[in-house]
């Protein structure tokens, strides 16, 4: 990075310079050019085709939040991947789970990170949970030209607030609108289809297991009717991610623990398929 202004030992100026504690501005006026919303995409006919990630869930319960992911991307009508991760910690108490372009929200997801971690360092404090929201929406609003020509990223974020002792979701549009989900929340080519299921399974007092539980049925139902997202895959041990959010921190299941949540489904799933067998526990 270029400095303007003279350089003090072997960092630039800008680095020693007291600034703002957002990452972004940082960037923004150092070296805007590298900023994702910044970037000048070629002259294109159409949609681009990129790969894009599908399906994410989230619910709360009443010791915190779970986020969950399926493992497929898709171009077009093709399989691109089949065990992309979409679901990743943003910091300590809150994750991001994406949908849209995946190669653009995986950026995105990288930045976010960088962002919380800076003003973690400049501050001495964490964000809170409203302001990672916050903060969240103006990334996603700086990517609308790109949105525009079809490279979205419409992710789903989820913490546990630290303030108010419980579990928070946020939802966002293209443009960046963000909107605070009551008990759980879909996003993804899946999504009217894991409502549905969670529409019907969600109470007020899950427990930690049944809110588990509950992100593979509503996934599983996804992949059942939805081509772009992707059922638990036994023959090749692909499973959902799942991620559990509570005063302890983050915490994502381990393969195996995935693997026996998604059995349990599984196995329900094989006694009555559509029937009401296909439930918590």
């Amino acid at each position: 990075m270029e400095a303007n202004t003279r350089s003090t030992g072997r960092l630039p100026a800008a680095f020693l310079t007291p600034g703002s504690s957002s990452f972004m501005d940082f960037l923004g006026e150092h070296q805007p050019e590298i900023l994702p919303g910044n970037r000048q995409l070629p002259p294109v006919q159409g949609v681009i085709e990129a790969p894009h990630g599908t399906t994410i869930v989230a619910v709360t319960f009443p010791g915190g939040v779970v986020l969950a992911g399926d493992r497929r991307a898709t171009m077009g009508n093709m399989i691109a991947q089949r065990d992309i991760e979409k679901v990743f910690p943003a910091d300590e108490y809150s994750a991001v789970g994406i949908a849209g372009t995946a190669g653009l929200a995986v950026e995105m997801v990288k930045l976010f990170q960088l962002e919380l971690e800076h003003f973690e360092k400049v501050e001495g404090a964490q964000l809170s949970l409203e302001g990672k929201a916050n903060r969240l929406s103006t990334m996603i609003r700086s990517n609308l030209g790109m949105a525009m020509q079809g490279l979205a990223v419409v992710p789903l974020f989820a913490g546990y607030d630290v303030d108010r002792g419980r579990g928070r979701i946020f939802s966002y549009d293209v443009t960046g609108g963000r909107s605070e989900e009551r008990s759980y929340a879909t996003t993804g080519s899946g999504s009217v289809f894991a409502r549905g299921a969670m529409k019907k399974l969600f109470r007020d007092d899950l427990t930690e297991e049944q809110a588990t539980t509950l992100v593979v049925q509503a996934l599983y139902d996804a992949a059942d009717d939805d081509s772009a997202t992707g059922g638990p895959d036994v023959a090749r041990r692909i499973y959902p991610i799942i991620t559990v959010i509570t005063e302890d921190g983050f915490r994502r299941l381990g393969e195996d623990e995935a693997a026996e949540l998604a059995g349990s489904v599984l196995q329900a799933r094989l006694e009555q398929p559509d029937g009401p067998r296909a439930a918590l526990l």
